[in-house]
């Protein structure tokens, strides 16, 4: 992963000359794996696989009744904070919506603390207190986890002025879904960003379903990627499913905030196999299109592919992926035998005297 591991608690070309910068649709076609070594590829497999397998050991705990409320998991959407995640620096802050697991383990936080996090266990990254939908790690500089739709990116923008603030160079990943890119919050942010030359990159992850809307039925404007441009907000849209594509997008968006022109915006066409939420039968698309897209789109497919293209063995991958269900196993085991936080918990973390 990109970070050091976290502890657990116990469409269009530039504008003309002297305008800003227009949105740009993504670009056809599949980049070279060339450019690109088996040692890095491996890191992206290994890394998508570690999000894939985690959310599937998630699905089945919830089914087991060990994980309560809301569980929103990741499946099909793991090249885009994969991708994203190389791009970051140290310093860097990261924020997001509930779907949010997978982007807590691309940060590096461990995958105990997050699965015993899920499981209401003394032994997540707050204290079991937080679930699914909320629990942070300002060790790894990752702050949520929003429930509130939308509501991660004025606090996302903030964390932005805070970088600006403090001239470490730093700058703000905040992401949120075609769900909630019609909130009012998000254009009062946007228009603070673009007025403060704030260091963001604002991150939307169509999924092509905000619940179980489709973006057709619930935006007059389909291509997101061009939402910031009433407040001279440059944007660009990336094929989600392909960690290549979102790792060089990232890289050139990181380059602009990060050099003081501002924020820019990035729309990832990605897809989640699974219903908006553990108890969405999803029943709004057919099983023929999620296996449409699974079979000609997964992301991790497509790393593996490029890896058996280059003589990598299928062998050694497979041992990989053994590897990677013996750390999440791990995580699920220590999650259970965690014990529940003690009820004196109730009435910590409320108040800060300063």
């Amino acid at each position: 992963m990109a970070r050091a591991s976290a502890k657990p608690a116990s469409a269009k070309k530039t504008a003309a000359a002297g305008k800003k910068p227009g949105p740009q649709k993504a670009a056809r076609g599949r980049p070279s794996s060339s450019r690109y070594t088996e040692e890095e590829l491996l890191g992206y497999y290994r890394d998508m696989l570690m999000i894939r397998r985690f959310e599937e050991k998630a699905g089945q705990l919830y089914g087991m009744g060990l994980i309560g409320g809301f569980c929103h998991l990741y499946i099909g959407q793991e090249a885009v904070i994969t991708g994203v995640m190389k791009a970051a620096e140290k310093q860097d802050s990261t924020i997001t919506s509930y779907r949010d697991h997978g982007h807590m383990l691309a940060c590096g936080m461990d995958p105990k603390g997050v699965m015993a996090e899920l499981t209401g266990r003394e032994g997540g990254y707050s204290k079991g207190k937080g679930g699914s939908m909320h629990m942070f790690s300002t060790e790894a500089n990752f702050y949520g986890g929003h429930g509130i739709v939308g509501g991660q990116v004025p606090l996302g923008t903030g964390l932005a002025f805070a970088h600006r603030y403090k001239k470490d160079n730093g700058v703000c990943y905040c992401y949120f879904g075609d769900g909630a890119v019609n909130q009012g919050q998000i254009y009062e942010s946007f228009n603070m960003a673009s007025l403060w030359k704030l260091p963001i990159i604002y991150i939307i992850e169509n999924n092509k379903y905000g619940m179980g809307t489709s973006i057709e039925r619930a935006s007059a404007t389909t291509e997101l990627y061009s939402r910031g441009a009433a407040h001279g907000i440059p944007g660009k849209q990336v094929n989600g499913m392909n960690i290549l594509d979102v790792r060089d997008a990232a890289m050139d968006a990181a380059g602009h905030a990060r050099s003081g022109k501002g924020p820019i915006i990035l729309e990832m066409k990605t897809y989640r196999y699974r219903g908006h939420s553990m108890s969405d039968p999803a029943k709004y698309r057919s099983k023929e299109e999620v296996q449409k897209v699974r079979s000609e789109s997964d992301p991790i497919d497509l790393v593996k592919q490029m890896l058996l293209d280059n003589g990598f063995s299928e062998d050694r991958l497979k041992e990989i992926d053994k590897e990677v269900k013996a750390v999440v196993s791990e995580a699920a085991t220590f999650a259970q035998d965690s014990p529940e936080p003690h009820p004196s918990e109730l009435f910590t973390d409320v108040l800060i005297e300063a």
